[in-house]
């Protein structure tokens, strides 16, 4: 398992060099326990995983809360969850690799604030990708606090017959996925 930093880059390739098909974004979070008013306790704080595919600089399709699989198929949101609540990670989305149209070439890997908090309202949060035998490939840790109400987790990239992820870690103004579309664009 890798923990990754903004720009760097793995393969998504098995030990034999074949490549990944079948993975799991996993997103996990707590509020922080000093968000909120002084005396009101902090509020739940809702943070959605999506994927957002391209074709080129073009939008193609996005699976997230409210649209739970991409039309190739290739990308399928799991559920949403409103709090963070709970052990393990608390959205995820499958990934089939495989299934993605040819047209697109990069997924980017993002989570948003769908009430509005920015991500310094969020405690303990990461994003991990895993295999389809559960081993953690890379974990890329929110820390710090991100004064925006989104954030770029990584790009995944065709690469030939295999696919590339690039961590970014960066944080753009959006609360919703359709919403961040422009932000993503400069990280394509």
């Amino acid at each position: 398992m890798d923990q990754l930093t903004s720009g760097q880059e793995i393969d998504l390739v098995d030990p034999e060099g074949r490549p990944l098909t079948r993975l799991r974004l996993g997103l996990g979070w707590d509020k922080a326990r000093t968000a909120g008013f002084i005396g009101t306790g902090a509020p739940d704080v809702d943070l959605d995983a999506s994927v957002v595919e391209f074709a080129g600089e073009q939008l193609f399709d996005l699976a997230f809360y409210n649209n739970l699989r991409t039309r190739d198929g290739a990308v399928v949101h799991l559920g949403d969850n409103l709090s963070g609540s709970g052990e393990g990670d608390d959205e995820a989305l499958e990934l089939d690799l495989a299934r993605v149209y040819p047209r697109v070439d990069s997924l980017m890997l993002m989570v948003s604030s769908y009430q509005g908090h920015t991500l310094e309202w969020i405690a303990n949060a990461w994003c991990r990708l895993v295999d389809e035998q559960g081993t953690e490939l890379a974990r890329f840790t929110l820390t710090g606090g991100v004064p925006d109400t989104g954030l770029v987790m990584a790009r995944l990239r065709r690469d030939g017959e295999h696919w590339r992820l690039r961590a970014i870690g960066r944080g753009i103004p959006a609360k919703v996925p359709t919403e961040s579309v422009e932000a993503l664009r400069p990280y394509l």
